[in-house]
């Protein structure tokens, strides 16, 4: 009898919990807004950062991503990551110079701009770096955490790159080229030309 009730004891109080977040001002991650519909990628989608961040642009359901060079002049904007350079340096070694601990460095260069060159990101470099302690008679294990601190510092620039991207204001964005073409036409001028006048 115990365990049925303290079942419906946990079940009563996780049914409220929501509730109770809402009331006190908690509300969970919502999807980003971005102000362009299309993104042309500029970069490998097969990397391991590319397909991350592949993922998560796509996860948003909010954005078409284009991939292929001919759908480029399409795109409202143009992902480009311009580098991406990953470093071991040694850090700590012991008295018999032998390297005790590793520091791994993750550098991302990128930008976004529009298919025209106008800049919206202008290039920013983002960077992350992990300490880990090295030891030469455990180099598999410790090849399998560089491996897994790699994915976290990536996953971490990846969130950057989308909360930078998703700051882009609408505004930013160049008017289409057809809207703009009535107000270049200094119509009313032509009739100032003194050889016309009476």
């Amino acid at each position: 009898m115990k365990p049925t009730r303290r079942f419906f004891l946990i079940a009563a109080s996780l049914g409220t919990l929501p509730v109770w977040l809402a009331g006190c001002g908690f509300q969970l991650r919502q999807t980003n807004d971005f102000a362009f519909k299309t993104l042309y990628a500029n970069f490998s989608t097969t990397s391991p950062l590319g397909v991350e961040l592949r993922r998560n642009l796509l996860g948003t359901g909010r954005i078409e991503l284009l991939t292929e060079p001919k759908q480029m002049l399409q795109a409202d904007a143009i992902l480009d990551i311009l580098s991406e350079d990953r470093q071991q340096v040694a850090v700590g070694v012991s008295a018999t110079g032998q390297v005790r601990e590793l520091q791994l460095r993750l550098r991302v260069r990128f930008r976004l701009r529009t298919p025209q060159g106008v800049e919206l990101i202008e290039p920013v470099e983002l960077f992350q770096q992990r300490d880990l302690s090295f030891n030469e008679t455990a180099a598999l294990s410790k090849e399998i955490e560089m491996g897994i601190l790699y994915r976290d510092m990536q996953t971490d620039i990846v969130q950057q790159i989308m909360r930078r991207l998703s700051a882009v204001k609408p505004r930013s964005l160049p008017k289409p080229t057809g809207a703009a073409a009535p107000a270049a036409a200094p119509a009313p001028e032509a009739s100032s030309n003194p050889a016309t006048r009476p």
